[in-house]
């Protein structure tokens, strides 16, 4: 699997996209408020991450009156492996360099 850059972006993505459980998903606005990114910026991130098999998404199926359907993205088994791996890496490695936490 090709892996993925790790720019700042990127790690709120997935920070983001770690945080959400079954009963709280992500659809791509909602990714962009709890990035505090724009939508320029996230999609394609997700089209990215999408591509390399670390996301799938599907259409919400529920009644949603007065908007259109959402697209909810989740990190699949092995992106979620993938995703923390990487982001326990780069903390491990910030650590060895005396770089404090945060995405800086």
């Amino acid at each position: 699997m090709t892996p993925i850059r790790l720019t700042k972006p990127t790690i709120a993505v997935l920070e983001t996209l770690l945080s959400t459980t079954d009963d709280t998903p992500a659809w791509g606005l909602s990714i962009c408020r709890d990035a505090d990114l724009g939508p320029g910026t996230v999609y394609p991130i997700l089209d990215r991450l999408t591509e390399r098999g670390w996301v799938t998404s599907r259409e919400e199926t529920s009644a949603h009156p007065g908007r259109p359907a959402r697209r909810f993205y989740e990190l699949t088994a092995s992106g979620r492996q993938h995703a923390t791996a990487a982001l326990e890496a780069r903390a491990s490695r910030r650590s060895r360099l005396g770089l404090a936490g945060g995405a800086a």
